[in-house]
């Protein structure tokens, strides 16, 4: 195991150049509406679970809220400045449900609301960026939750469908690349598992995780299936499936810990790649979960068989899993039977660490993953739609101090270098997205945890900052050596 462990296996490149990339291949950046937008009563926007969620302070750890956030429904056109100057070709962001129908359920679509993506992606347009959007980045209308459970209705597929079909006739003349949902899992399980994440329910951990991802799963698949229908003919897009995966590399060379990676890989991918390429979920899943996982119908396969463009990958990190019998943790974690573990067995861990307690650096890991889904699903398109790591946001900071994020900089000069092995390995990976393009509101961790390019000064009118690390990016991007450009600006005008 001493390959797994220090990675010498994968050959690491020692310098990352914009050449060692296909022609075509897309850079950009991500944010998600909630985490950037702010103008929760602006625009005739409803409440999302978030909104809500928020409301109660303890649920997030500095009891902060995404009210304002920082406020890109004003800024958008400095972001979009900001993001050409800095050379990135595409802009993945997400946009709001309830700003396009404020109450969810699709009778009455909201003009304020479509003007103003309409505007953000003719902005990226003008500029030369294209708009890659998500449908879904967790703000779910606050009415379908209170009225009918959120994703624990079947009802929940239809009103989906509907809530895609009108961003596709409006937006989909310009938006070629369109993610339905992003990071199902995380939903499920945090969502209606843990209930840290909205809309913070934990009542039966045993069963409403796995129908919640169920039902998201059949919304992708009828969001995909209207494109088809309706818009694929005219439009020329492509419609994919963002999905969060930790690689899983066995702890020992013992067959239960080898059994325990393979496992955890299914509760995380299996779980939503399975029904769209094999027509049903992991075996193992089946197995170990009985009847707590919903059965797909004969009309469900027919819905999920080949409902992907392109697999979107959301990827920040790796474990050394072992088996154990008796996780801690809900239903999810414990029929899973295996471990996560960060150090050997001599105190030495899998990688640096970021800030946040669950963020190692290990860049080999992404390498694996994509490899991992090239080979079990026939090597289909892949765009790595997230990867980045955070700072703590510290009160004692300068902001020269503040801008010189070094570790980031590492951080993305040994992922995207194996982004390129993996595509020298024959991986079909089509595009990275740097998360995240500002600082912004992180969930449950509130604004204390940073994964901007860009620094945005909170206590300063939320003005924006390039980080050393989005002036490595520009400079990459740009085919320009890094000794030669040390002292790089971006002007932000």
């Amino acid at each position: 195991m001493a390959n797994a462990k220090n990675g010498s296996c994968d050959g690491a490149l020692k310098e990352v150049r914009r050449s060692d990339f296909p022609e075509g291949f897309v850079f950009g950046v991500a944010t998600s509406a909630y985490q950037v937008e702010g103008a929760r009563r602006e625009g005739g926007k409803g409440d999302s679970i978030w909104d809500v969620f928020c409301e109660k302070k303890e649920n997030i750890m500095d009891r902060s809220n995404g009210e304002i956030a920082v406020d890109q429904y004003h800024r958008y056109k400095e972001d979009v400045e900001l993001m050409a100057k800095l050379g990135f070709g595409a802009y993945r962001f997400s946009i709001s449900w309830p700003r396009i129908f404020p109450d969810g359920l699709g009778t009455k679509i909201s003009a304020e609301g479509v003007a103003y993506y309409n505007n953000l992606i003719d902005s990226l347009l003008e500029k030369g960026i294209q708009p890659y959007a998500t449908l879904y980045h967790w703000d779910l209308p606050y009415n379908l939750h209170n009225s009918m459970g959120g994703w624990l209705s079947e009802k929940i597929v239809e009103y989906f469908a509907l809530y895609a079909e009108a961003c596709f006739a409006n937006f989909g003349d310009r938006v070629k690349h369109w993610i339905t949902i992003n990071e199902p899992l995380q939903t499920a399980v945090n969502g209606y598992g843990v209930g840290i994440f909205a809309p913070g329910v934990r009542e039966d951990t045993s069963i409403e995780p796995y129908l919640a991802a169920h039902h998201q799963l059949l919304a992708h698949a009828a969001a995909y299936a209207v494109y088809k229908e309706k818009f694929k003919a005219t439009q020329g897009g492509d419609v994919g499936l963002v999905l969060d995966c930790e690689w899983a590399e066995a702890f020992s060379d013992k067959e239960e810990d080898k059994i325990a990676t393979e496992r955890r890989l299914d509760f995380q991918l299996g779980w939503y790649l399975d029904p769209i390429f094999y027509g049903d979920y992991p075996a193992v899943m089946r197995q170990r979960l009985g009847d707590k996982l919903p059965k797909l119908s004969e009309k469900d396969k027919e819905l999920l068989s080949n409902a992907i463009d392109f697999v979107g990958l959301n990827h920040y990190t790796s474990r050394f899993i072992s088996h154990v019998q008796k996780p801690r943790g809900i239903h999810f974690y414990q029929v899973q039977e295996m471990e996560r573990i960060a150090k050997w067995n001599n105190g030495e861990v899998i990688g640096d660490k970021a800030a946040s307690e669950w963020l190692y650096i290990v860049p080999w890991g992404i390498r694996r993953t994509l490899n991992y889904i090239a080979t079990r699903y026939r090597n289909p398109k892949i765009y790595v739609t997230e990867n980045g790591m955070d700072e703590e946001d510290s009160e004692i900071s300068t902001l020269s101090e503040a801008l010189n994020d070094i570790k980031r900089v590492g951080y993305f000069k040994g992922y995207i270098a194996a982004v390129a092995q993996a595509i020298r390995d024959g991986a079909d990976v089509r595009g990275y997205f740097a998360w995240s393009f500002l600082d912004n509101f992180e969930w449950a961790q509130g604004y204390t945890k940073r994964f901007g390019l860009v620094y945005v000064d909170y206590k300063n009118g939320l003005t924006r900052h390039p980080k050393a690390s989005a002036l490595w990016f520009s400079r990459f991007l740009k085919g320009e050596d890094d000794e030669d450009n040390n002292n790089t600006e971006i002007n932000k005008g």
